[in-house]
């Protein structure tokens, strides 16, 4: 077992979940509630039972997967839970899920009776390397990702590769884009390491370095009033396509997919106003194209692109903001680009792919 402490708290990478079990003995919580939704209920709750056999005495709360429930209402729903259970400040939420089932049971958790303790055990590769660490808990309003929410810190995170095993590859792969990620912002010998990896040779060091990685830049600045921004590298863009493909699409397009799309366009106006050189570009859709199907969009939503990035709760004063990239492994922020910027990025990326 390892374990990175973070804000105030641990991420202990445990196999086992021995560590839990030690974390809520030494804990006199007045009742444990776990939250999950229908596919972790199936595929991962048995691990976590038979990870701890001692413990009996807890309430299940179920919620519908995917990001298209991940707001208000599901979030009512799981507070209507938590006062059916009678549940108080002195109770336990766990997280037991990706990262809809972290974003959404953190909020509810820091927001009830004016904040319970939660815990995250993070079973999607995305949630692992990304969701669960950092304090960001949230929820989505209509198409506008992550507007509604709080910082608030988990009292530990439990990580498992165990869980890993019960996701198909899609799952995989979206995840994989956040580790592509970290190392693009912040680590170029790691992105080097990944790019040419197989899905399948993801392992717990790899994990454990993308962890470290977003451990490094929260702690500098939890709240994200400056560095902590790198972390949007691909997702000013990558959250207005999500947004669009889960109002539109018949399979919308998951995180990772959408942020892959965001971090060739972003990619694009890294080189074109931040000294993003042509071969590093390259270099970036390559990678993403080696993983990633083209996703097909048309200049005719690019409005309604440009509404979403508007909401995006990175803003100033109106302004589109963005973390683009000067080299691999080098980030700057609170770079701010013009609409008309933005829409040759989008025509780019549709030239790139068109055929």
């Amino acid at each position: 077992m390892e374990v990175i402490e973070s804000l105030g708290y641990q991420v202990y990478f445990d196999d086992t979940l021995a560590s839990l079990e030690t974390f809520l003995a030494a804990r006199n919580y007045s009742k444990i509630i776990v939250l999950v939704d229908t596919n972790t209920l199936d595929n991962c709750l048995p691990l976590f039972q038979q990870a701890l056999p001692s413990l009996s005495n807890y309430d299940v709360i179920e919620v519908d997967p995917g990001e298209e429930n991940k707001n208000i209402d599901f979030c009512i729903g799981v507070w209507q839970n938590m006062l059916d259970f009678g549940a108080d400040r002195h109770s336990l939420l766990i997280n037991l899920g990706g990262g809809v089932v972290t974003d959404m049971g953190g909020f509810a958790a820091s927001t009830f009776k004016r904040g319970m303790d939660f815990i995250q055990i993070p079973t999607t590769l995305l949630s692992q390397v990304d969701a669960s660490v950092g304090g960001k808990t949230g929820i989505d309003m209509g198409s506008v990702k992550n507007i509604i929410g709080t910082f608030a810190q988990p009292q530990a995170v439990f990580i498992s590769s165990l869980f890993l095993k019960t996701l198909d590859k899609r799952q995989l792969i979206s995840g994989f884009a956040e580790v592509i990620k970290h190392g693009l912002i912040f680590d170029q010998a790691y992105y080097n390491q990944v790019k040419t990896l197989g899905i399948d040779q993801v392992d717990n060091a790899l994990i454990k370095h993308s962890v470290s990685i977003k451990n490094r830049v929260i702690l500098e600045d939890p709240k994200e009033k400056g560095l902590r921004k790198i972390l949007n590298f691909g997702h000013t863009i990558g959250h207005a396509i999500e947004g669009y493909s889960l109002q539109h699409d018949k399979r919308p397009l998951l995180h990772g997919e959408a942020i892959a799309v965001g971090m060739i366009c972003e990619g694009f106006l890294s080189h074109k106003l931040n000294g993003l050189s042509l071969t590093d570009l390259d270099d970036l859709i390559a990678t993403f194209r080696r993983y990633f199907n083209d996703y097909s969009f048309s200049s005719s939503i690019d409005t309604t692109l440009l509404e979403l990035m508007r909401n995006d709760k990175k803003n100033l004063s109106n302004q589109i903001g963005f973390a683009l990239l000067d080299r691999i492994g080098s980030c700057q922020y609170d770079i701010f680009v013009s609409e008309e910027d933005i829409i040759e990025s989008l025509d780019f990326y549709r030239e790139l792919t068109a055929g």
